[in-house]
């Protein structure tokens, strides 16, 4: 599933063909995918204005003039794919040529005012949309639960250690609990844990002070790199521009199972466990 690096590269790819611009045709081609569509899902985006794109957590937040929000899950295998307008504004919008050239899993396509094209492509249909009204975050079921930004200033060693307290729960799991901290998963959780020498299995409590001060920076450094790679391009995972992230290739510990760890001076290997259901990696020697 893509996690924040992915999600903010989406973002950024979005911005400059949406932001600013009006849509002026909106195709629903089926009526869910891992929920069903709001109602009036077409008739509140088509002719609207789009004012920014934004991201929270792992959510896509594309805003409207009138105040409303579209937010958008990848899930899974949910991309976006943009098609830059070549057309000059004239007040001549829209034309149909092309739009039966859709594949089959293309669930929403709408075409921008300056004849820019966005297409919404879902093969598992685990992602979905929503809309919501002006002032309604706080109460909407897909954001209220949201501890802070990963990169933000409210995400920061004394917040952190304030939350961990009590906390037995191993560090993984807490990392990965969205009401501690927003948008991490698992593949940037392992990064982050590697390098700041912490293995995933202490006890969330213990992390406090000193490990906190090591692993916070770590998470915003990992999440920094990511995102400047362009993601970690897994499965179905492309970029907006249809281009792949390159994160993967610079991984320290997902998905390197008994390989010699990279942490300088240090002679361990990296093993995997299951927590939770899901794989960890770290090397025991360094991560304690």
């Amino acid at each position: 599933m893509p996690e924040l690096p992915e999600v903010e590269t989406v973002c950024r790819g979005l911005r400059p063909a949406l932001a600013g611009k009006r849509l002026f045709r909106v195709e629903q081609r089926r009526p869910d995918l891992r929920f069903p569509f709001p109602d009036g899902f077409v008739a509140r985006l088509e002719g609207a204005r789009i004012t920014a794109v934004e991201r929270r957590a792992k959510y896509i937040l594309i805003r409207l003039e009138d105040g409303w929000t579209w937010l958008v899950h990848l899930g899974m295998s949910g991309r976006f794919t943009v098609t830059p307008g070549a057309r000059a504004s004239s007040g001549q919008a829209g034309h149909n040529s092309g739009w039966a050239l859709v594949e089959k899993h293309d669930h929403v396509l709408v075409e921008v005012e300056d004849g820019g094209r966005l297409v919404f492509n879902d093969t598992r249909r685990f992602g979905f949309m929503d809309l919501i009204p002006p002032g309604g975050e706080a109460a909407s079921p897909h954001l209220a639960h949201l501890g802070p930004e990963p990169l933000s200033d409210a995400f920061s060693a004394e917040a952190f250690s304030a939350a961990l307290a009590g906390k037995r729960t191993p560090i993984k799991a807490a990392l990965l609990d969205q009401r501690l901290v927003a948008g991490l998963g698992n593949i940037y959780v392992c990064e982050a844990l590697w390098r700041a020498g912490i293995s995933p299995k202490r006890s969330a409590h213990t992390v406090a002070g000193a490990r906190a001060a090591r692993l916070v920076p770590a998470v915003k450094e990992v999440l920094a790199a990511a995102i400047e790679a362009g993601g970690s391009s897994l499965r179905d995972y492309v970029q907006a521009t249809g281009e792949l992230g390159y994160f993967q290739h610079s991984w320290d510990a997902y998905d390197r199972e008994g390989e010699p760890c990279r942490q300088p001076g240090c002679d361990g290997t990296v093993v995997r466990i299951v927590q939770s259901g899901r794989s960890s990696f770290y090397c025991p020697r360094h991560q304690r």
